[in-house]
């Protein structure tokens, strides 16, 4: 990747984050004011669900500035890291909102009451919020992939949980409503509550699928099916006898490998330094942003 390339990944994967700081603010003010005025435990479930979201948000707004810094001397592989500790932070927040919501919601099942009005700004801050969490989530995911970056991944994951989590409160504000219409229908104010436990438990699988996925990164886990494409190509390059040894690593957008590679004993050393540049190159047109090391040895006769 070349350094022009790099500054552009940069500032792109910063504006994406920027922006998804931004959205949280605005998320997270408007549930907290009409969660408070209408008593909805599910629309503050998703308030303190957004406000957490506020919180990874700028966590993963400095993981990628971070992330992007280059090699020192403490720091061989770069600091791409950061982004996969940046996810894990994010992972490790929504679980303990997630406790604290299931709580909640079990004390008002069982053991409170709590009065509710339900007013149409409670459906509209859910409407508004199901539109930006799906603007960020899609704009997010698409400089997540585009770049390999865990930390927007994490974040756009969020932003699309919150979808989901937000269309079941709508159905639970109009289940409390409904049985305001209609007495006989008194269980269903219930509702709220049964969705915000709905909301914490969606919230609980997605994070668990994401907090393992980022341990597995911090634990050097190679990416499934790298090293046998990488395999593949070498193999098909001429002269290249066998190509074993093959390991892979990421740390954030990076993806770092070590190869060993058996070439004719016959060639010259000049020859063979060729071939590995060759070799390096194949393998970047399919993994450009990457960092290689290639051993020869003569294969055997």
């Amino acid at each position: 990747m070349t350094k022009e390339h790099k500054s552009k990944a940069s500032q792109e994967k910063n504006k994406a984050a920027l922006s998804s700081v931004f959205a949280a603010v605005g998320l997270t003010l408007m549930k907290i004011i009409v969660g408070v005025l209408t008593g909805s435990l599910g629309i503050l479930a998703e308030a303190a669900h957004s406000g957490l979201d506020l919180v990874a948000a700028l966590v993963t707004f400095f993981a990628v500035q971070i992330s992007g810094k280059a090699p020192d001397k403490q720091h061989h592989f770069g600091h791409g890291k950061v982004e996969n500790l940046s996810a894990l932070f994010e992972t490790l927040l929504l679980l303990a909102t997630s406790v604290w919501i299931i709580y909640e919601a079990i004390q008002r099942l069982f053991f409170k009451s709590v009065e509710m009005e339900i007013s149409i700004w409670a459906f509209l801050v859910m409407i508004v919020s199901i539109v930006i969490d799906a603007t960020r989530s899609s704009m997010l995911l698409k400089a997540a992939k585009k770049y390999k970056s865990q930390a927007l991944e994490a974040d756009a994951l969020h932003f699309s949980t919150d979808i989901w989590s937000s269309s079941v409160v709508i159905l639970g504000l109009i289940l409390v409503k409904l049985s305001e219409l209609f007495p006989k229908l008194s269980i269903m104010a219930k509702a709220d509550a049964v969705a915000a436990m709905a909301v914490a438990l969606i919230v609980v699988y997605v994070s668990v699928q994401m907090g393992i996925k980022t341990v597995m990164g911090l634990l050097d886990s190679a990416p499934d099916g790298i090293e046998e494409r990488i395999k593949e190509i070498v193999n098909a390059i001429p002269d290249v006898q066998n190509c074993h040894a093959v390991r892979v690593r990421e740390s954030g957008p990076h993806l770092f490998v070590d190869i060993h590679v058996e070439l004719p004993p016959r060639l010259t050393i000049k020859t063979a330094d060729a071939k590995t540049d060759l070799i390096e190159s194949k393998i970047k047109e399919e993994y450009p942003d990457l960092d290689i090391t290639i051993h020869v040895e003569p294969a055997s006769v």
